[in-house]
């Protein structure tokens, strides 16, 4: 199949007006349900050969290496941001960064579709889902509530009002705002961010250049390159030193594992009901549980062995974070009716919050375990 006949690469000059709210912009692009699909017919795709299936080879291939990037740019901005007397918390450079180039490829769907439609999965899926993550936020909004990092929160304003009785310790009603705060700011930033990036993307559509469909060979070699650079993780992994093993490359392992869970979660559970996104609403709790269980692990009085740890940093930094994400549910969000979306909000927050009350808060409570990891990376 020759490309010689490509439609150009040109997205529609202009949206249709949107309303004040800017939760309406959704409703011209795409469904919540095909967010992270490949880009079909429906969105202009014309040349059957330029439609991917879901499930294609080629698009799985290439959630491996975005997935991969995704998380190193996660780690790389964390460790970036987190300073003694930081203004910002540090996941939320994480999370506006994911959702503002979220909103540039829900834009542009159409254009990175005509070019080679791979490309649109491996940047929303792959490497905006892994740059962002829901479970890590759900587990700093927790260790607000009980104050992990042991804060001295005391001064003009201390204000204790009551205890709470299962934990045995004097509430700060501080706690609480910290904890709400980052709930509110996470929420406003990641939306704002989607929307900022899908406004920024419309003003530059019109001025996008063409590109032809790249050939057969090209094509393959993409997926060759993208199933190598997920086999180099494992070599890498043991050749590391390690500090950087359990720091960064651990994750890289489970980076793709966690992102193709929740892709194929989304293809099989999204379509099932237009009410919520039921598969980025269980990616989200599966992870956020998940992430839990793996801090409960790590603060077991007896410690678990440093390579043992290693791979609970791993599966944490990596699988949890990789399997959940801000920037789909934030998309999804401004893509359903406001009180859908409010909806959805209310029931992946507070269902995210009391996983980690049952399974994080009961182990802490009953005395079992402790607020920080007791298990090091280094052996003694």
């Amino acid at each position: 199949m020759s490309p010689e006949g490509d439609i150009p690469l040109r997205a529609t000059p202009n949206d249709e007006e949107r309303g004040s709210s800017g939760c309406d912009a959704a409703s011209t692009t795409e469904s919540a349900e095909r967010i992270e699909q490949p880009p079909a017919e429906e969105e202009g795709i014309k040349l059957q050969y330029k439609i991917y299936p879901p499930l294609s080879f080629a698009v799985i291939a290439l959630l491996a290496p975005a997935s991969i990037l995704g998380t190193l740019a996660r780690l790389g901005l964390l460790a970036m941001t987190e300073y003694n007397g930081q203004s910002i918390f540090s996941l939320a450079y994480v999370q506006a960064l994911g959702c503002l180039i979220m909103g540039f490829a829900l834009r542009l769907r159409e254009p990175i579709g005509q070019f080679y439609g791979p490309f649109y999965t491996a940047l929303t899926t792959g490497f905006c889902g892994s740059l962002t993550t829901f479970s890590s936020w759900q587990t700093d909004i927790f260790d607000s509530w009980i104050n992990n990092e042991n804060n001295r929160r005391s001064g003009f304003h201390s204000v204790r009002p009551f205890s709470i009785l299962m934990c045995e310790k004097i509430f700060d009603y501080r706690q609480f705002i910290d904890g709400l705060g980052k709930s509110v700011f996470t929420l406003s930033f990641s939306l704002a961010s989607v929307s900022f990036g899908y406004n920024m993307a419309n003003l530059i559509a019109p001025y996008l250049p063409t590109f032809k469909f790249p050939r057969k060979a090209v094509r393959y070699s993409w997926t060759v390159l993208a199933v190598c650079m997920y086999a180099a993780v494992f070599p890498a992994y043991f050749q590391t030193s390690e500090r950087i093993r359990c720091a960064a490359t651990a994750a890289l392992l489970f980076a793709f594992p966690g992102a193709l869970t929740r892709y194929l979660l989304g293809i099989w559970l999204n379509q099932r009901s237009r009410a919520l996104p039921l598969g980025t609403l269980f990616a989200n709790l599966f992870g956020t549980a998940l992430l839990g269980g793996l801090h409960v692990l790590q603060g077991l009085p007896n410690a678990v062995s440093p390579n043992a740890c290693c791979i609970l940093q791993g599966l944490g930094d990596g699988y949890c974070a990789c399997l959940t994400t801000v920037s789909t549910f934030a998309a999804e969000m401004r893509d359903l009716k406001w009180w859908k979306a409010v909806r959805y909000c209310i029931i992946s927050w507070g269902a995210g919050q009391l996983l980690l009350v049952l399974i994080v808060g009961s182990s802490m409570w009953a005395g079992g375990v402790a607020k920080e990891a007791t298990c090091s990376y280094h052996g003694s």
